[in-house]
C-alpha cells in the first residue's frame, strides 16, 4: 500500500502549514536529485515514510523545548529537515537545530530549502570532526553515516555531560551495541521505530569513553 502525504499527516497530526512544507521539501528534493545524487533515487518512491516519518518520530524521543540539538552526517536534510519542521509544528520556538555537513551540494540544497519552508534551523557547511568541541548540544542525531562506535566517536565532544544520542539503526544494532561497549561505557535504551519492523532509535546517555579510548 502507498504512502503518501494523507497518511504521513495521519500518522503526525501535523498542520495543513506543516504537511504544505514536507511537500514543498519533498518537490525540491525530487527536483535537485534529477541532477544530483542527494538522496538513493529509488528512496524517493517512499520518501513520507522513509525519510520524512523517520525524522519526524524523533521530536517525540525528546519533545521538551529549549533544545540545543545537532544532526550531523545531515544529507539531504534527514533527519534533521524533519525534526525542524516538527518543531515549528509543536511551537517549541525555544529550541535550536544545527545541522553540519560536509559535502557542498548538500549543504546548499538544505540551506535553499530552509529558506523555501522557514524551517527553524542552521546548516553548517564543516565536518563534525571541525566543530568547536566548546560548543555543547542537549541532543545529537544522524541517521546512516557510521556505526554506533564511530557516532560516539563524533558525537562525545559536543555533548553535555547529561545530553542525550538518539541514533535510528537497523537489524544489526546488537552487533553495533557490542563493538561500540568495548571503548565507550553509556546507558542504552532501545526504542521501536514507527518506520521499520526491524528498525530501532537507540537512547544513549550518560556516555563516556573507557580507558584507553583517546577521548579518555
Amino acid at each position: 500500500m502507498s504512502y503518501g502525504p494523507a497518511e504521513f499527516r495521519s500518522a503526525t497530526n501535523v498542520s495543513r502549514e506543516t504537511l504544505e512544507n514536507f511537500v514543498v521539501w519533498h518537490d525540491l528534493l525530487a527536483e535537485a536529485n534529477k541532477a544530483t545524487n542527494l538522496v538513493g533515487r529509488s528512496t524517493m518512491d517512499d520518501f513520507w515514510r522513509r525519510h520524512a516519518l523517520d525524522g519526524f518520530q524523533l521530536i517525540d524521543h525528546a519533545p521538551q523545548d529549549g533544545l540545543r540539538w545537532l544532526d550531523f552526517g545531515a544529507g539531504a536534510g534527514i533527519p534533521g529537515l524533519a525534526l525542524a519542521l516538527a518543531m515549528k509544528d509543536r511551537g517549541l520556538s525555544g529550541s535550536e537545530l544545527v545541522m553540519v555537513e560536509s559535502v557542498g551540494k548538500k549543504a546548499r540544497f538544505v540551506q535553499t530549502t530552509i529558506a523555501a519552508t522557514g524551517a527553524p534551523a542552521r546548516m553548517e557547511n564543516c565536518r563534525v570532526e571541525a566543530m568547536d568541541r566548546s560548543r555543547k548540544f542537549d541532543v545529537i542525531t544522524a541517521r546512516a553515516v557510521a556505526s554506533l562506535d564511530k557516532l560516539l566517536w563524533y558525537g562525545y565532544p559536543l555533548l553535555k555531560s547529561d545530553g542525550l544520542c538518539l541514533f535510528p539503526k537497523g537489524q544489526r544494532y546488537r552487533q553495533e551495541l557490542t563493538d561500540a561497549n568495548k571503548y565507550w561505557t553509556f546507558d542504552v535504551d532501545v526504542r521501536p521505530s514507527l518506520t521499520s519492523g526491524d528498525g530501532v532509535i537507540l537512547h544513549f546517555s550518560s556516555v563516556r569513553p573507557r580507558k584507553g579510548n583517546r577521548h579518555a
